[in-house]
């Protein structure tokens, strides 16, 4: 079946870096766009950064521009956000989606807390 799992997330200070991974399996990976989504407590899911299927494009909220870096490993199944000088704002649950026209997958969620 479609799985997506991430992991990475955690308690880290301002300033920080976290590095989100994402690993899929149950459907044709390389044949997917993925992106990370954040939800904060009380507050819509919004999009973090997009990645097209082979990786040669990427696409940012204004917010994390030049601060989170969204890439992909087509041979490993995974998708990865390395995220730098995280703020309080940043803290959220993490999640990875997997979309073509017709299809969209979601995983669990990781949750990152950033608190001195």
């Amino acid at each position: 079946q479609v799985q997506l799992v991430e992991s990475g997330g955690g308690l880290v200070q301002p300033g920080g870096s976290l590095r989100l991974s994402c690993a899929a399996s149950g459907f044709t990976f390389s044949s997917f766009a993925m992106s990370w989504y954040r939800q904060a407590p009380g507050k819509e899911r919004k999009l973090v950064a997009t990645i097209t299927t082979t990786g040669g494009s990427t696409n940012y909220a204004d917010s994390m521009k030049g601060r989170f870096t969204i890439s992909r490993d087509n041979t490993k199944n995974t998708v990865y956000l390395q995220m730098n000088s995280l703020k309080p704002e940043d803290a959220a649950v993490y999640y990875c989606n997997a979309r073509t026209n017709t299809d969209d997958y979601w995983g669990q969620g990781t949750q990152v807390i950033v608190s001195s």
